[in-house]
């Protein structure tokens, strides 16, 4: 049996933390800054997780 492949694009957008929590940076925070309010700015500035049934999928995909 070969063994499972790492997601590439997951793998370059998440990290997995110590406790196994997956982080992310969240959408929507690229540019078009100067509309957007500052605790809209700051909101998106922080990292955040994902929701439990994805995060089972994510550490399957990035073999953590």
């Amino acid at each position: 049996m070969p063994k499972q492949k790492t997601h590439k694009g997951l793998k370059a957008r998440c990290k997995v933390s110590g406790s196994g929590k997956i982080k992310r940076k969240k959408a929507f925070g690229g540019h078009l800054m100067s509309h957007k309010s500052s605790a809209k700015r700051r909101s998106l500035s922080k990292q955040c997780g994902f929701s439990k049934a994805f995060t089972k999928k994510a550490i399957i995909a990035l073999n953590a």
